[in-house]
């Protein structure tokens, strides 16, 4: 994932509809107000969101992003975590997917919350 690894996030756990993922403060993701910028939040997010579905989807189904919406409910600092939790769809057609990732600082309190519409669709075959 290379614009995501932009923000220089690490992912710490993995697993079939669980993604958690760590953001420390650094220069190249603050903004002038000394906190994380916004869009790495969003990053962030949207890639625990992601990292949650696709690590239990079936090989013959993929998924894009339709819609993307986030709430900052306090400034981020220091060493951030973005979780996701959901459950990876399994059947073969096409389908909405609602996930809600969460970033928390390192005392508890959520700086953001996302709302993140996935399309799953099967995949196109492929023209060898």
């Amino acid at each position: 994932m290379p614009y995501s690894g932009s923000i220089g996030a690490r992912v710490e756990v993995l697993e079939p509809g669980y993604a958690r993922i760590l953001l420390r403060e650094h220069r190249a993701v603050r903004n002038h107000l000394r906190s994380v910028h916004a869009v790495a939040l969003v990053n962030v997010l949207e890639l625990a969101s992601g990292l949650a579905m696709l690590a239990g989807l079936p090989d013959e189904l993929r998924a894009i992003v339709l819609h993307l919406e986030v709430d900052f409910v306090k400034k981020a600092r220091g060493v951030l975590t973005a979780e996701c939790r959901c459950v990876p769809p399994s059947a073969p057609v096409e389908q909405e997917v609602w996930l809600e990732p969460a970033v928390v600082d390192a005392g508890g309190a959520v700086v953001a919350r996302g709302r993140v519409q996935w399309l799953v669709r099967p995949a196109e075959p492929s023209h060898a």
